[in-house]
């Protein structure tokens, strides 16, 4: 089994650049599952129903988020209804929502786990205990689980890789937007990226206009973020699964530049 992830979904320019190219990269890489981040797809803060609907029509099976989730207030009124969007399963009982997922993939299932870092991000349980949890009951269905972890600081989502590996198919990280050139499978069958990067504009930071990043840190003022125009970017990685075993046989990088 191939299953392309896609690093954090930024606006309206990460949407177009996906219209423009992931039947495409779907096709190239002969995947069976595409799943991505986007808790940044609406504007570049959160996201509505009708950016997840658009999303959907794509090709995309399921989107995790991570602390932005809750920005378009919108996501209030149906996240309990779609299981397809995910938010972290470490945030707090009574939250809405779901966690994790079960996808069915002709006649295989994939599980999917979100979670949120604790290092430099708000307060919610222990990731790592909360992740055993929410794998011993994935794996009654399927021992295809793939996990995004939704944190700041490198160390934790490389701790995070190491205490899954052998457990789950795939750890990948978001959340920075920067895309890591550390991608492989750790000694235990699992495939690890520090982060996958972020689908949106090139010429950015973190996909917010650059100008306005520098006045930002150059003036005492406060700057209202705006999504930048020009070029995207596509960062992802396409995992290829042992369907009996569930270890990861290849995790590949990818980095698609437009030209406009």
């Amino acid at each position: 089994m191939k299953i392309l992830i896609l690093g954090d979904i930024v606006g309206r320019p990460g949407r177009n650049i996906l219209k423009e190219n992931l039947e495409e990269l779907k096709k190239a890489y002969d995947v069976d599952l595409i799943i991505a981040n986007g808790e940044n797809a609406a504007g570049g803060n959160g996201i509505t129903r009708k950016v997840a609907d658009e999303l959907f029509e794509m090709g995309i099976s399921l989107l995790t988020t991570g602390n932005h989730v809750w920005d378009q207030k919108e996501i209030l009124q149906f996240i309990d209804e779609e299981p397809r969007i995910l938010r972290p399963a470490n945030y707090l009982e009574g939250t809405p929502g779901r966690g994790s997922a079960i996808i069915e993939v002709g006649e295989k299932k994939v599980g999917v786990l979100n979670l949120q870092g604790i290092t430099f991000m708000p307060c919610n349980r222990n990731p790592f205990f909360v992740a055993e949890e929410e794998i011993k009951k994935l794996k009654r269905e399927t021992n295809i689980i793939i996990v995004d972890f939704h944190a700041e600081a490198t160390s934790e989502k490389i701790a995070m890789g190491y205490f899954l590996d052998g457990k789950v198919s795939c750890v990948f990280g978001t959340h920075t937007h920067v895309q890591t050139a550390d991608e492989k499978i750790l000694p235990q069958g699992t495939a690890y990226i520090t982060d996958i990067g972020m689908t949106g504009p090139y010429e950015s930071v973190l996909g917010i206009d650059k100008d306005l990043i520098i006045k930002r840190f150059t003036s005492s003022v406060p700057v209202r973020f705006e999504v930048a125009k020009g070029p995207a970017q596509i960062n992802a990685i396409v995992v290829e699964i042992d369907e009996s075993t569930g270890k990861a046989l290849k995790i590949e990088r990818i980095n698609k530049i437009s030209s406009q």
